[in-house]
Formats: structure tokens, C-alpha cells, sequence
């Protein structure tokens, strides 16, 4: 190896760095999963084609159907990872979507949106929106997938999202919101311990992101500076924190700037105590059971 593939020039721990000859190298990686059955909840999971275009793919959670034809709600999710980490496919993806199904009795899908750097921002945000306009193609019967065709009440489609995913939904639920999604209704949105930016430069937001000033003054960033905040396209939003998170306060600033946007709709937010950043991804205890719990009385009441 020579002294060019040695050198880094960018390091943004605990996410990836970046050498002098470009290669990019990071310090998550999380296991593959295949798809299929779960052994113990009954849950099928399937992997789907979003677009042909970009490659970008999906994977659908259903939870053991009882063969009526009652309708289940949907939950769109968008994972989280520093908009540069994460996949659907992963096993931390696969358990908590198999227990939020299993708990829930929905369907479940998520988005495998184009990971930065080699992917720049805002692409991520760009697949994002192009997956909920491919799955609101389903809704009157005719799309391509037939778990969506067949089990989707398109009246009940919940977004979701943590961290990076959390911000992600929120841009969609916006741009929902403005641009409209005909015979898809955005019931409501799960907000759970968001990434959003700061007064002080993201270094790591704008090198992902060449276009952003890595500041408060993007909207991406910043939902405060965005105009279109009051037109967020859902009639209900959960905003959840925990108390040891460094971005605890981002995510409270969050729920109270939307809650004065002149917003029509219901904000509620919930604090975790004790608990960091995304616990509940990585963590099985009590307050995993509670916030999970949590997430189900949402999208069922």
C-alpha cells in the first residue's frame, strides 16, 4: 500500500474516513440479513425494486395474515446512520421492525435510500420521496407489488424515521405536504431522536452534503427556516427524545417550533429518561418495551 491510500484527509468517527486517494472506509458495518421468515413472531419479509433507475431498493415486514380481507396500516421507515450508515437489511433494521409489526399488526417498509459520501446529499433525501411516490402508485390496486396492493389501507400510511431517518421523514412529510401524494393519506409521522443541525457548521453534514452550508440557515438542517413547515402533509406528529442524547435538545426545539408553526395538526413529545441516542435500536429492556409500546398507540389510536 502506498503512502497516498495511508494518508486521511477526513475522519468523522464513529461514522467513516476518508483517504488521500479517495477510498472511503467506515467504522459501521452491520450484518446482512436475508429475507424471509421470522421463526418466532411469523413474520415474512420480502425485498422489493424501487427503481430501476437508481438501484434503490426496499424491504417489506407483513406480520402473519389470518387470510380476511381487512386492510393493515403501513409504516414507511427510513433508517437512521449519519445519512451514511444503515440499511434496511441489516440486523438491527430486521429486529426492530419484526416487534414493531408483530406489536402493531401493520405492514411495514423500508427505504434503502443511496448512502453518502459516494452518494452526495441530498440524493438520500431524493430517494426517500421517490419511494413513497412508488409505493403511493399502489393505492388503487395496480402496482407492482402485491403485499402492497393486497394488505395496504393507503387512509393509514404512517412515516417514521430515527436520527438521520427521523430528519428524513420529516423532509417527506413535508414535501408530502406540498406536493401531494393522490390516494396515499400521511396519518401520521414518528420522529424519534432527530438529527438536526446547530448554530455552529456541521463539518460532517457539509462534507455529505456539498451544496449545505452545514449551518442553521437549511432548512434540511433547520425546519425553524423552512416556509412550507405549516404544510407538513400528516394530521399528527410524535416527537420522541432521550434524556442522555446529545441531540436531546434539537429534538425538543423540534416539537416546540412545530407545534407555533401555525400547523393545523396534533404534536406530542416524549422524553426517555436515562437512555442515549437510539437505544432502542440496539438496547432490550424495560424502556425499549415502554417507548416501543409507545410507538404502537400512536399509529393504532
Amino acid at each position: 500500500m502506498d503512502s497516498t491510500t495511508k494518508d486521511i484527509i477526513h475522519d468523522f468517527p464513529p461514522f467513516f474516513k476518508v483517504y488521500e486517494d479517495g477510498r472511503i472506509e467506515r467504522y459501521m458495518v452491520m450484518d446482512f440479513v436475508p429475507p424471509g421468515q421470522d421463526p418466532e413472531s411469523g413474520v415474512e419479509s420480502k425485498d422489493v425494486i424501487v427503481s430501476t433507475d437508481t438501484g434503490v431498493k426496499a424491504r417489506i415486514f407483513s406480520p402473519k395474515l389470518d387470510g380476511s380481507d381487512r386492510k393493515l396500516p403501513l409504516l414507511v421507515h427510513y433508517h437512521g446512520g449519519g445519512f451514511c450508515a444503515g440499511s434496511p437489511f441489516d440486523v438491527v433494521t430486521k429486529k426492530f421492525l419484526t416487534s414493531l409489526v408483530t406489536e402493531a399488526n401493520m405492514i411495514a417498509i423500508s427505504i434503502d435510500y443511496r448512502l453518502a459520501p459516494e452518494h452526495p446529499l441530498p440524493i438520500a433525501y431524493d430517494d426517500s420521496w421517490a419511494g413513497l411516490q412508488w409505493i403511493a402508485s399502489h393505492s388503487n390496486g395496480l402496482g407492482q407489488e402485491q403485499w402492497l396492493n393486497e394488505g395496504v389501507d393507503f387512509g393509514r400510511v404512517f412515516l417514521m424515521g430515527e436520527s438521520a431517518g427521523a430528519n428524513i421523514a420529516h423532509y417527506v412529510a413535508v414535501q408530502a405536504g406540498v406536493i401531494g401524494l393522490g390516494g396515499l393519506k400521511i396519518s401520521g409521522v414518528l420522529i424519534v431522536h432527530p438529527f438536526f443541525g446547530g448554530k455552529e457548521e456541521d463539518k460532517m453534514y457539509k462534507y455529505l452534503c456539498p451544496t449545505s452550508s452545514g449551518c442553521d440557515d437549511d432548512p434540511k438542517l433547520n425546519p425553524g427556516v423552512d416556509p412550507n413547515l405549516s404544510r407538513i402533509g400528516c394530521d399528527k406528529v410524535l416527537v420522541c427524545v432521550a434524556e442522555k442524547d446529545w441531540l436531546r435538545n434539537r429534538g425538543e426545539a423540534y416539537y416546540k417550533t412545530l407545534g407555533n408553526s401555525g400547523w393545523g395538526g396534533k404534536v406530542e413529545f416524549y422524553e426517555t429518561k436515562e437512555e442515549e441516542h437510539c437505544f432502542h435500536m440496539f438496547k432490550a429492556n424495560n424502556e425499549r418495551d415502554v417507548l416501543i409500546k409507545k410507538f404502537v398507540d400512536f399509529i393504532i389510536n
